[in-house]
């Protein structure tokens, strides 16, 4: 056999050297390189156990191939079958992440347990005991009988044992604590990880089995281990949520077999994960009294519009630096937008304090928020509330030009089932037919937007 080869990979980026160095030379990060053993490529009787459709090297024409989809198995939440673009794909890798204490294991055995009537389920926890386990699942009211666990953390034995009990859905908490013999590294190291996920993925597309992933992140919130785990997995979600709310919020970050940036949303209670099913309703619990600073907007999230309140704090300054702190936004386009406002409208806020905040921990990725957040701004600005009646979307150009977003029809009609009579848009997104007792006023300009409130 062929001597394995050493390698050094960057956890960061993935990238790979031949000698270790305190630079990656690929991403630029520090202090990343770790030992990695490259195993010896397989023979060509190893490489034949391969995907179905690979495994015998022939050259297809793309009419040819089956394009049926593949039936897809409930997971019993309406929220996390959204994420997952309709439900669990047999042969698929999961990948779900999380901080310590978001839900993560306490949302996976709920899943197994409505699945294990069904279809033969394993759980494999490598961090509790099967002890602590049956207590949760007692706790959570769950129906466990015919589900089945192993408290195990060496690779080939968990694969071992799925290859006798052939469980349609596997679930692994977690990959950091997995180990294989083939890798002399410790537990949750580059190579550990790398190797372990590889081989499980293998093994779930070779089967058929679903499987599910739960992995660690860092303290940054990014997830842990090197970057090639998520090339290597079909899906990847994160459950976000602070410690001192109830609800969580699950959004995919890649998916193979469904759109991208899809949100659920859960509430953690005393029997476990519930799914909320109208996430805008808990996002819109405003203060009865009128304040200024705060406005509505309708984002756009995954395959859905979610209305989501944003509140703005403009103080004067006591320091030479005014602070631009933005949560639940992204901070440079808040710098950037003051700049524009000062521009197209006005406003100079160069001696003042902009404080940003998104109402329920939602993270908005988009730019049809900016609009709304410039409104929140002026409002606290001049101490003027709006409207609680009055909705607002839209992306503001650097020229000061109001741009259109997607699904705009949409987002109208989601803010009019709520009870919103009146709303600020981009002039292309305006509904060319009116929209019923809805007042719909279009703006093309910031100027025209301050104007028209």
């Amino acid at each position: 056999m062929a001597k394995a080869k050493i390698a050094y990979v960057c956890s960061d980026c993935g990238s790979e050297h031949n000698k270790w160095q305190g630079q990656c030379q690929d991403c630029g990060a520090w202090n990343t390189l770790a030992e990695f053993r490259v195993a010896a490529a397989p023979g060509r009787s190893a490489a034949k156990q391969g995907y179905a459709g690979a495994a015998d090297g022939e050259v297809m024409s793309l009419s040819s191939v089956s394009v049926e989809a593949l039936p897809r198995l409930p997971s019993g939440f309406d929220e996390l079958d959204r994420v997952l673009g309709g439900g669990l794909v047999p042969g698929s890798a999961v990948l779900l992440g999380g901080h310590p204490g978001a839900g993560k294991s306490t949302l996976l055995l709920q899943v197994l347990c409505r699945l294990a009537s069904s279809c033969d389920c394993l759980y494999v926890t490598g961090e509790e005991s099967l002890q602590q386990v049956a207590m949760r699942a007692k706790r959570l009211g769950l129906t466990a009988d015919e589900l089945k666990l192993l408290a195990e953390t060496q690779l080939e034995t968990i694969l071992a044992h799925a290859a006798r009990l052939k469980p349609r859905v596997l679930v692994l908490d977690s990959i950091q604590v997995l180990h294989s013999e083939q890798v002399t590294s410790a537990p949750g190291s580059v190579s550990q990880v790398r190797e372990c996920a590889a081989a499980l993925t293998r093994y779930a597309k070779q089967s058929g089995t679903v499987l599910l992933l739960v992995g660690h992140v860092t303290k940054d919130g990014s997830l842990a281990g090197p970057k090639v785990l998520e090339h290597i997995i079909d899906c990847s979600m994160m459950l976000e949520g602070s410690s001192d709310s109830r609800y969580r919020t699950l959004r995919g970050h890649k998916n193979r077999f469904g759109a991208v940036n899809e949100l659920g949303v859960f509430a953690m209670t005393e029997a476990g994960m519930k799914e909320v099913k109208n996430p805008s309703a808990i996002f819109l619990n405003r203060s009865e009294i009128a304040a200024s600073g705060s406005v509505v907007m309708v984002v756009w999230e995954g395959t859905r519009p979610l209305l989501v309140e944003i509140q703005a704090l403009v103080d004067t300054s006591g320091f030479g630096s005014p602070r631009r702190v933005a949560v639940g936004l992204e901070q440079n386009r808040l710098a950037m937008l003051l700049a524009v406002l000062h521009r197209h409208g006005g406003l100079q806020l160069g001696d003042q304090d902009v404080f940003v905040n998104v109402v329920g921990g939602v993270k908005v990725l988009e730019t049809g928020a900016d609009l709304a957040l410039l409104f929140a701004i002026v409002s606290s600005f001049r101490d003027r509330p709006l409207p609680e009646d009055l909705v607002v979307f839209g992306e503001v150009g650097l020229s000061g030009e109001i741009r259109p977003v997607p699904s705009g029809q949409e987002r109208i009609q989601e803010a009019r089932k709520h009870g919103f009579s009146r709303a600020i848009v981009p002039k292309a997104n305006a509904p060319r037919g009116g929209h019923g007792a809805m007042q719909v006023i279009a703006v093309n300009t910031l100027a025209e937007a301050l104007e028209a409130i």
